[in-house]
């Protein structure tokens, strides 16, 4: 027996027993126990009776098994499937209204535990913003859904303001251009747009993250069927607090992207995920891509910076990689540790792994991290293995410049 699921329906116990008799000739028998004394006989379900391969399958790798969609909906305990759903009892799957699916929606969303609160949507498909979670969606036949056809960006909330705006929404209109995407508002109203959607949320210490994308029209692969180019903004509230611990990182065996899609920031983030995956299965934060020539590039979403042993901020060149807006920020923020002593000066410049490694002090750099200390890269620590001076300093200073900086990065939200 391959596996087995147990099903309460009236007293009684199913036990339906699984076999695989080679990938052409899958069938289910199934298995009466009745807990009464009863001879009497209960009928299987009748999709029991009918091979695998007639009915749709879903995969369960961990068994490296397959089962029929209506297996779907088990919880996996050992080599036992105890049913949580109706579909045993009843091989019906519901057609439900607009209303009944925003509902369900709705009521999922509520009852997931969940890290982050969604507190406003715009949607030019809808031409206007929603504070209803049940309402936070796009369609299927958006092109940035079913071709991975949209850019995206996201300004940190902070206090009441913007952080970064213009600047991230530059390379956001920037990004959106080599994908071949015209917006469908000019840059003004596009951040009209936005800071209005974060007014109705409400929300002052979070993200705004948004996306162009070609748009809803057809499921093929040209866009040239697209409607319309569509704009999406969602203002995002951690409920997590900040971490600026200490990490480690490994070095990615998951492909970089080219520099063609690199350098933009695309919503085709599946390298990047698979890297993160890679670093949390080693027991890392994140892993450090290298470029064609073996030279450090970036993280999966954050770029790198090292403090050399004659006290220089050392940072990649932007030339391979997507132009991180923190990044550039520190930089020019960074002249003040150079005025104090702090450091010696700032390269930005090809980085080996040896000379990473060797650093003084390591760092990730981002919206998400801000400025992030890490102690170990591989098997190889960092400096003395703690955070060091320019590390906190430089996180201090971007920290210090999202609550009180000029006008230039700050765009107050008029609640």
């Amino acid at each position: 027996m391959v596996g087995s699921y147990t099903s309460k329906t009236s007293g009684e116990h199913l036990f339906h027993r699984i076999r695989l008799k080679g990938p052409q000739a899958h069938h289910i028998t199934s298995h009466v126990r009745r807990r009464s004394s009863s001879s009497s006989s209960m009928a299987a379900p009748s999709f029991l009776k009918k091979p695998i391969s007639e009915t749709p399958l879903v995969i369960d790798k961990s068994r490296n098994l397959r089962l029929p969609l209506h297996f779907s909906q088990f919880r996996l305990c050992g080599r036992r499937h105890v049913v949580k759903s109706s579909l045993i009892e009843s091989n019906h799957v519901p057609i439900l209204s607009a209303s009944e699916a925003i509902e369900r929606l709705r009521t999922s969303r509520e009852s997931c535990k969940r890290t982050q609160r969604y507190l406003a949507m715009y949607s030019s498909v809808f031409g206007g913003i929603t504070t209803d979670q049940g309402a936070m969606v796009i369609p299927m036949d958006d092109h940035m859904v079913h071709r991975g056809h949209g850019v995206f960006d996201t300004a940190a909330i902070v206090d009441g303001f913007l952080y970064e705006l213009e600047q991230h929404l530059d390379r956001f209109l920037g990004s959106a251009s080599k994908a071949k995407i015209k917006p469908p508002f000019d840059k003004e109203t596009t951040k009209r747009i936005l800071v209005q959607t974060a007014s109705a949320s409400s929300c002052k210490n979070g993200s705004l993250r948004y996306w162009l994308s070609s748009g809803p029209g057809d499921f093929q692969l040209s866009p040239s069927g697209c409607h319309q180019s569509t704009l999406y903004a969602i203002v995002i509230q951690d409920l997590s607090p900040p971490n600026y611990n200490g990490i480690k990182v490994i070095t990615s065996s998951v492909p970089i992207k080219p520099p063609q899609f690199a350098t933009m920031k695309s919503v085709n983030y599946l390298p990047n995920v698979l890297s993160k995956m890679e670093a949390e299965e080693n027991g890392a934060y994140a892993a450090i891509w290298l470029d064609e020539q073996g030279f450090v590039a970036e993280g999966p979403n954050m770029n790198v910076a090292f403090v050399t042993p004659e006290s220089d901020l050392l940072m990649p060149p932007f030339d391979k990689i997507l132009s991180g807006c923190t990044s550039k920020r520190v930089l020019e923020l960074v002249r003040h540790l150079v005025q104090i002593g702090q450091l010696r000066g700032v390269q930005v410049r090809d980085v080996s792994v040896k000379e990473g490694k060797q650093a003084r002090e390591m760092m990730l750099i981002g919206s998400g991290v801000v400025v992030r200390p890490v102690l170990q890269w591989d098997d190889q620590v960092i400096g003395n293995g703690k955070e060091g001076v320019v590390t906190e300093s430089l996180r201090n200073l971007i920290l210090e410049d999202m609550k009180n900086g000029p006008s230039t990065v700050r765009t107050l939200i008029p609640y």
